[in-house]
């Protein structure tokens, strides 16, 4: 009878709460205004020849490295940041080797490096979730062959300081490190263009937040010529597809676009997170497009109760250290506004409960 490996077998399936996603939807950082209208546009003229051919990589590639101001052979395109996760691990580790996460974090690291029979080592975050590095280094060892680190980091929305993350890159040179920028255009900081930066250290960018193309699955994997040329042999020559090549420069041009959004959700995070205050509400300051609160055993009731609202957000319990958690995207200033007044009502009514039953 044929069976899976061993390491697949054992693997814990993520599967993304998807299904009936109708109304506000404030669970998955997506962005809740759409796409650049230039990028509908392009949509539009595409035609029927367009679809019939295999898509061709790398002349976006090269506008994709103009933009971030690197050389076309230090980017490779991708299905999406989890190609970019995947394409590494199976790049850089074997069976027995080890990689690094600091939790809670992003699911898929942790997902694809056990897929590769990798032992992964979880360094829990220190108080307040701020980085562990101290313990990271710690942890680092001759098996050490990947470190994966979202910065900002989902679901906290807390971030490094780049000169702790070459830091780590610098401990392990013989470990591929990955930075995941995800959500950079809302932090503003980025270890990409830093001289020092070593030929270990990797950098994931993603067009699927800020830019409003998360349907599309593409993302980016900047890094050392030499060792994007290694990740490059793993990856498929027709990974990204015609449809998203073929708006993607578009999207990079619309620049005021992404920059307005942007600075939308930087203002209606920070009125939220004012409001959680106001509220007596527990949460962590965020530099992503996402605040993490605590409300306690009540949480189910809480997503329940915004879902009466038509607004959806994201069960973060189950994550390390994240009990009583709930994860909440900011979007337009609009829909944070929407939020706000939801969150009014919800948590009085909540509060009120608890009060009568007491």
């Amino acid at each position: 009878m044929l069976e899976a490996r061993a390491a697949v077998e054992s693997l814990h399936a993520y599967r993304p709460p998807l299904a009936g996603r109708r109304g506000l939807r404030l669970d998955f950082n997506e962005s809740t205004i759409g796409c650049s209208p230039r990028v509908l546009a392009r949509l539009r003229s595409l035609d029927s020849e367009t679809l019939a051919r295999y898509p061709e990589r790398e002349p976006v590639e090269a506008e994709v490295a103009g933009f971030l101001r690197l050389d076309p052979s230090q980017v490779l395109l991708t299905n999406g940041v989890d190609e970019a996760i995947h394409l590494l691990c199976s790049t850089y580790l074997e069976p027995g080797d080890e990689a690094i996460i600091v939790v809670p974090t992003y699911a898929m690291y942790e997902i694809f490096a056990q897929a590769e029979g990798a032992r992964v080592v979880q360094v829990p975050s220190s108080e307040n979730f701020t980085f562990p590095l101290d313990n990271l280094l710690s942890r680092i060892s001759s098996r050490t062959r990947l470190i994966a680190v979202a910065n900002p980091n989902n679901p906290t929305g807390t971030a490094v300081a780049c000169d702790i993350l070459l830091r780590v890159a610098r401990a392990a040179p013989h470990a591929a490190v990955l930075v995941d920028e995800a959500y950079f255009e809302f932090h503003g900081e980025t270890i990409l263009h830093l001289a020092a930066r070593p030929a270990n250290l990797f950098v994931a960018r993603t067009f699927s937040k800020a830019y409003g193309l998360a349907g599309l699955r593409i993302g980016i994997l900047a890094g050392d010529a030499a060792q994007i040329a290694m990740v490059r042999r793993v990856a498929s020559p027709y990974n990204v597809n015609a449809v998203a090549l073929a708006v993607l420069p578009e999207a990079l041009r619309d620049q005021a676009y992404v920059e307005h959004y942007v600075s939308e959700v930087q203002r209606g995070r920070e009125l939220l997170q004012q409001e959680l205050k106001a509220l007596g509400q527990r949460y962590w300051p965020s530099r992503a497009n996402f605040v993490l609160a605590r409300v306690g055993a009540a949480h189910a009731e809480f997503i329940q109760a915004l879902r009466t609202h038509g607004i959806l957000v994201r069960d973060r319990h189950t994550d390390p250290a994240c009990d009583g958690c709930v994860r909440l995207t900011v979007g337009s200033l609009e829909h944070a506004q929407t939020l706000i007044v939801a969150l009014r009502e919800v948590l009085g009514k909540l509060r009120e409960h608890r009060e009568v039953n007491a």
